[in-house]
């Protein structure tokens, strides 16, 4: 039996592994290059940091692994993130899956993912 791509997870549809593995590596370039968020990094395991984020998008976009990860209130609270500081990180998640061709309406649907998590992670 054959499956449409109606029927894949977006995880498939991007590329699986592969394509969130890349995705994942430019995000952090960008976030690391942006001055107003590296700080947050400074003292932060990044091979750590992108194993986590890796099975956390792949668990999001419908890979095979569900997510067991800490949930985003209690992964974010210590940080007084704010409202721009959510924005420029959603900026440079657009901004990596545009510059690795995700299709627009994939970015969409992460990105629509991504809105009711604000409440979670914003706490400044």
């Amino acid at each position: 039996m054959t499956t449409t791509s109606q029927e894949q997870s977006v995880f498939d549809q991007i590329g699986g592994t592969p394509a969130v593995t890349a995705v994942v590596t430019r995000f952090y370039d960008l976030l690391l290059a942006d001055p107003d968020l590296a700080p947050f990094f400074t003292h932060v395991d990044m091979r750590r940091q992108h194993t986590h984020l890796r099975a956390f998008v792949a668990a999001a976009l419908g890979g095979p692994e569900p997510w067991v990860g800490r949930g985003m209130k209690d992964a974010h609270v210590a940080h007084a993130i704010t409202d721009a500081h959510f924005d420029a990180v959603v900026g440079h998640l657009v901004t990596a899956l545009t510059e690795l061709e995700v299709d627009p309406s994939h970015i969409a649907t992460i990105g629509g993912a991504l809105a009711p998590l604000r409440d979670e992670i914003v706490s400044a």
